[in-house]
Parts: C-alpha cells; sequence; structure tokens
C-alpha cells in the first residue's frame, strides 16, 4: 500500500549536480559494445542510460545562447530524443545500435563542454 509519505522526494529545482565520472563511464562503456557481442537488451538498457545522460546535460547552462556550436550540439540532442526518434522494440537491432552509439557520442560531446574548467570560473 502507498502513501504520500511513501512517495520519493521531489528534486531540487536544479536536481542534484552531474556526475561526470558516471556519464563518462557510461558513455565509454557503450562505444566500447560491439554490435556482433551485444544483446539487444543490453544495447535498449545503455540506450535509456544515454538519454537519461542527455536529458540531464541539456538542463545545465552550457552556453547554448552564447555559442553557435554548443547551440549545434542542443539541436542534435533534442533531435534524437524526440519520440519519434528513439527505437522501439520493431526497430532493427543495427538500426537500435547506431542509436545508441549517436547518444552517447553527443553526451560525451555535452559532458567535455560541461567539464571545461573555463564554465566553472568566477
Amino acid at each position: 500500500m502507498s502513501t504520500v509519505t511513501n512517495e520519493p522526494e521531489a528534486l531540487a529545482v536544479d536536481g542534484p549536480p552531474i556526475d561526470a565520472e558516471l556519464i563518462a563511464d557510461s558513455t565509454a562503456a557503450a562505444l566500447t559494445m560491439e554490435l556482433g557481442t551485444s544483446t539487444r537488451e543490453e544495447i535498449d538498457t545503455s540506450t535509456q542510460a544515454m538519454i537519461k545522460h542527455l536529458n540531464r546535460l541539456l538542463a545545465e547552462e552550457l552556453g547554448a545562447d552564447e555559442d553557435p556550436d554548443v547551440r549545434g550540439l542542443f539541436r542534435q540532442a533534442y533531435r534524437l530524443l524526440e519520440l519519434t526518434s528513439r527505437p522501439t522494440r520493431q526497430t532493427a537491432v543495427f538500426n537500435a545500435f547506431l542509436y545508441m552509439r549517436d547518444a552517447a557520442n553527443l553526451a560525451r560531446r555535452l559532458l567535455r563542454i560541461y567539464t571545461e574548467p573555463s564554465r566553472h570560473a568566477t
């Protein structure tokens, strides 16, 4: 039985800080996966992690308003995250694998921007 007191606490407006090491490790693992030795379940699990990482990174202030390159990455990420772009159970394994790799590459590029020392200087 669920009660109001058993529900998880709401996140702060800004959410928890990004775990850069987790995203780096997760994207590295996704990019080392091979199509011939990865199961569809592994691909789908990794894809879900990449989607979460992208959403989390897109919620950060990475300078998209000032930097056209960052703005371009944001556009790519938003296109990739559209529900109609995501793989479904009917999507061929090869296409699902490519989507996962595209999402991982994009997450790595956004993470690199997030971790730039100049972004956190005061």
